[in-house]
């Protein structure tokens, strides 16, 4: 079985600096109609502690590769998004 060569991204930081970062998992939610990235930065990968961070995204409908990223505000919406980190790692774990 072939190692997956994992999806990556770019995001700019708050000031202007690019960071590569690793697509954990993408994740839609029908109830609302939204779409959310999970993500971690590629240099703290090999990290026994990773920090993870999460996004709600939107496609850009002019290029299939841009998206735009917004902040997780609400509690709601991370509850959401660490039941579905926590559903994955289960399942990551089984599978290990």
């Amino acid at each position: 079985m072939a190692l997956e060569e994992k999806e990556r991204i770019i995001i700019p930081d708050e000031n202007g600096e690019e960071h590569l970062f690793e697509v954990l998992f993408t994740f839609d939610v029908d109830e609302t109609n939204q779409s959310y990235i999970a993500v971690v930065p590629v240099e703290q990968k090999d990290d026994e502690e990773v920090e993870v961070y999460a996004f709600r995204y939107e496609e850009k409908e002019s290029d299939d590769n841009d998206l735009s990223l917004f902040p997780i505000e609400s509690d709601e919406e991370w509850e959401m998004v660490e039941e579905m980190l926590n559903t994955i790692a289960d399942e990551e774990e089984l599978k290990g």
